[in-house]
């Protein structure tokens, strides 16, 4: 590791432990899943939180929004939701005789789309190409979104009344998707002397600015990945594609995905280079969402997050003495 890529990772791991600590001074006994949220963050992605009502979703998604000193945005889903509430809207200008663009809330660093699946798929669809491209076209014209660009997305499972199942193409463009679960006990007691008398949100205060976080993204891209990982992450994902458990294997996308957020993960441990464990790590949260199981998987109610660990397990690891290869650097 070279002295200014180490100075650049110890920045790096301290500003994000900083963001870490005051996520869980409100999520408490989550650690797993603010570092996986952090990992999104850096990875320049998108993330999708599942799991029933009152488990603290969207409290983590404000969390991370007021962690960081950008501009924020909420966006309450509901059935009659329309695309242009999201992206924005040309409007007719009385006194200057011309057309001026309202921006939308994507038009922000952290958009928080809360209950995503409450709205139509032809409202959820608005979120495609700002999600891929960082960029929003209205009536012909482009406008670009700034950098850092991360959407936070809650969604209830598919199987509550009055929602709509995400669109294949839409789970592909989120990073990774995360279940918060139910606190430990000892946690869920923690809370209720934390949470009685006010919301800790209320005195959260930002840990980090805008700069910080562009700096840490660039750090993140300096990461280095072996060709023996590379393929190590290419092998994953065809694995998707050629097993009778999945109808539908992950995309050319996801092993993107893949690797950025391995280099996130690599780079919050303090290395400068990717591992076979990182990819393991990730493999479900980052891949999971993005399959759909056969009939036969289904009628054995293997979910794709079991199929995926399977698979993580079968897929050989690279043995090489290149650096991140075979899970350590060479002498």
């Amino acid at each position: 590791m070279t002295h200014d890529v180490g100075q650049e990772l110890g920045g790096l791991v301290a500003t994000a432990h900083r963001i870490r600590e005051a996520i869980e001074s409100v999520i408490e006994g989550k650690g797993d899943v603010v570092r996986l949220t952090l990992t999104v963050m850096l990875a320049e992605g998108h993330l999708l939180i599942e799991d029933v009502p009152g488990v603290g979703k969207t409290m983590l998604a404000k969390a991370l929004a007021r962690s960081i000193d950008c501009p924020v945005r909420r966006v309450q889903f509901t059935p009659d939701l329309l695309p242009s509430d999201i992206t924005g809207v040309s409007a007719f200008n009385q006194q200057s005789r011309e057309f001026e663009f309202k921006p939308g809330p994507v038009f922000a660093n952290i958009v928080v789309g809360d209950e995503i699946n409450r709205a139509s798929p032809k409202t959820q669809s608005a979120l495609l190409e700002c999600m891929e491209e960082h960029q929003v076209t209205v009536d012909g014209t482009t406008y670009r979104l700034d950098t850092p660009f991360m959407v936070i997305a809650t969604q209830n499972p598919i199987e509550m009344e009055g929602t709509y199942p995400l669109p294949e193409a839409q789970r592909d463009r989120f990073t990774a998707r995360i279940a918060m679960g139910y606190p430990e006990p000892a946690a869920e007691l923690e809370m209720l002397d934390v949470h009685g008398a006010s919301s800790p949100l209320d005195k959260l205060e930002p840990v980090a600015t805008t700069a910080e976080v562009r700096a840490l993204i660039d750090a993140v891209r300096a990461v280095y990945v072996s060709q023996p990982i590379k393929r190590y992450a290419v092998d994953l994902v065809a694995a998707t594609r050629q097993t009778r458990d999945l109808r539908l294997g992950a995309s050319p996308r996801a092993t993107l995905h893949l690797v950025r957020a391995a280099r996130a993960h690599a780079a919050l441990s303090g290395r400068d280079y990717v591992i076979p464990d990182d990819l393991q790590d990730l493999a479900v949260p980052v891949l999971a969402h993005r399959l759909l199981p056969s009939l036969e998987a289904q009628g054995q109610r293997l979910r794709p997050e079991h199929v995926m660990a399977d698979l993580v397990r079968r897929v050989p690891v690279p043995e090489s003495r290149e650096r991140g290869a075979g899970g350590a650097a060479p002498r």
